[in-house]
């Protein structure tokens, strides 16, 4: 008798591939909005505003706008996220809209520059916050040094390794699961927020401050039309961060309802903030002092508390910064990662760990080059300004693709629809566009260099492209 052997069905079957997975519920992505947006920017451009507008009641007027822009925008991106909730976010939706090439430059642009850019810029920033401390005085000085070439040496010191230790720990954090970076996010940003909070009730009962304060001026400013508009592009960097959230899109439980809550009530939330701790600054202090004070907050902490007040400010600024960290790697490591899913980049970038659930090896990479860039010293400071025309020409792309989605698919369902559409959207693209003139105007190089390197992707997507159609 011969024995007949059946195979089942499960030995036929592929095991599925590890997804991500919808770990982060509404606080978490309502943590990443806020915590994300407020860094170091709160405690630092109050200053160069006065020192454009001269005035408080001008300095107020450019946070109103910069804070209406930004929530005009938030409103846009809640219902792109909410219809199309996949990791990469502004990716996917230049992608549907305009096609792979653009949506291919957008990542490219993100993965080379913007995002391991704003990784070394926060770092370093916690590092010479952490420097205002005498027991981290030995943080300047070298560790080690060795020639490049003739002429330029290659200098580290004690701070690179404090700023790459911090760069590993919160990738090391991302890499291990969506729901412990959420966990860390949360808390953080609920600590900034008191701090904030308590910064903005100690300044405002400093002995030395006075309501006469908001009708003094600045005479030094720069004035006009010219000055607003660097006093605005000063509260909108303040702002920024609020479109990272749609990058991880695909990780928000019911993002349906929970993009557009966390959109709404993350710029919210920084812009009652702002401008309770902008008040608290101009009651402290006069508007010249302001203008020349390194660290505002700071200076008007130390008008009511003295020397303590200056330490609660450097504590709130490496908190701030911990969080906004954070919600950047978080953030960044989707963008490769769905472009590479998509066959567009190196294909071991879009997986997910089997174990973690994250897009691990795109976060390390992330890291890697953030690392590069914080070696490298002041050299990151000339990419990320290459990378603020390329942000604000992606942000009006991505933005007008709701109008795209709203006349090509008229019927798809749409939990959320931007409420004063067509009027808020194409408002918030028109202000894009004219700080996008002023940036290119104001920063010609900056912005050509910004326009080279998006143009330079141009090939690289070829070849990916080139790759893809033979593999399918």
């Amino acid at each position: 008798m011969s024995l007949q052997t059946t195979t089942s069905p499960a030995t036929l079957t592929k095991p599925r591939a590890p997804e991500l997975i919808r770990g982060l519920n509404a606080w978490h992505a309502t943590s990443i909005v806020a915590g994300t947006i407020i860094g170091s920017g709160i405690f630092l451009v109050p200053a160069e505003m006065m020192q454009a507008v001269g005035s408080a009641g001008l300095v107020y007027l450019a946070w109103i706008v910069g804070g209406l822009l930004s929530f005009f925008g938030a409103l846009t991106y809640a219902e792109l996220g909410s219809v199309r909730p996949y990791a990469g976010g502004e990716y996917v939706y230049v992608r549907d809209a305009y096609g792979p090439l653009p949506a291919f430059l957008y990542g490219w642009t993100w993965f080379l520059i913007a995002k391991p850019a704003s990784i070394a810029s926060v770092t370093s920033g916690l590092v010479r916050v952490l420097g205002t401390f005498s027991a981290f005085h030995f943080l300047p000085q070298t560790l080690f040094s060795f020639h490049i070439t003739s002429s330029r040496m290659l200098v580290i010191t004690y701070g690179h390794l404090v700023a790459i230790a911090a760069n590993v720990f919160i990738t090391g954090l991302n890499y291990i699961g969506i729901r412990k970076a959420g966990a860390f996010q949360l808390a953080f940003t609920v600590l900034k927020v008191v701090m904030i909070v308590g910064i903005a009730v100690i300044a405002l009962t400093a002995a030395s401050g006075s309501w006469s304060n908001f009708g003094t001026s600045f005479p030094g400013a720069i004035g006009g039309v010219s000055g607003f508009m660097a006093a605005l592009v000063a509260a909108l960097w303040a702002y920024d961060g609020w479109n990272d959230l749609n990058m991880v899109s695909e990780e928000i439980q019911r993002p349906e309802k929970n993009i557009p809550l966390a959109l709404v009530l993350g710029v919210g939330v920084v812009a009652v903030l702002y401008m309770g701790l902008n008040a608290g600054i101009q009651y402290a202090l006069p508007a010249a002092t302001i203008a020349h004070a390194a660290v505002p907050a700071a200076a008007a902490s130390e008008a009511a508390l003295g020397h303590l007040g200056i330490v609660l400010v450097s504590i709130g600024m490496m908190i701030s910064m911990l969080a906004t960290l954070n919600g950047t790697v978080m953030s960044g490591g989707r963008v490769p990662f769905a472009v590479a899913r998509d066959g567009y980049f190196f294909k071991a970038l879009g997986k997910v760990h089997p174990r973690f659930h994250t897009p691990a090896l795109a976060l390390v990479i992330q890291g890697a080059v953030a690392v590069l860039l914080i070696v490298v010293g002041g050299a990151f400071r000339e990419l990320f300004s290459l990378a603020i025309f390329a942000e604000w020409l992606f942000y009006m792309v991505a933005a007008s693709t709701i109008f795209v989605f709203r006349k090509r698919e008229p019927d798809v369902a749409r939990p959320y629809r931007t409420a004063g559409y067509p009027f808020v959207p194409a408002l918030f693209i028109g202000t894009a566009f004219v700080l996008l003139c002023y940036t290119f105007a104001s920063n010609l190089w900056d912005s050509i260099g910004g326009v080279a390197v998006i143009l330079l992707g141009v090939p690289v997507y070829l070849w990916f492209a080139r790759q893809r159609k033979t593999r399918t």
